[in-house]
């Protein structure tokens, strides 16, 4: 089959903004599909993060109480 030649200048021209649209698409959808990935190891990385933030409130809780309580030993045996 024998392709259709182009003889006006808008036909060129709706043509030619075809092919670039097309290839504009294909750049656009690589690139959401980089950020919906990005995006999907920041949501991890933060759960994670809130996770170790919320494991080291109680360890810094049980260092306070211990150190308080230590110290509450030493004022009472060196006053």
């Amino acid at each position: 089959m024998k392709k259709k030649k182009i003889t006006n200048t808008t036909e060129l021209t709706n043509a030619m903004t075809a092919v670039r649209l097309s290839s504009h698409e294909k750049i656009c959808a690589e690139r959401m599909k980089n950020l919906i990935k990005s995006m999907d190891e920041l949501k991890k990385d933060v759960k994670e993060m809130k996770a170790d933030m919320n494991r080291w409130k109680g360890a810094g809780g049980i260092i306070i109480l211990l150190g308080g309580f230590i110290g509450s030993v030493f004022y009472f045996f060196l006053k």
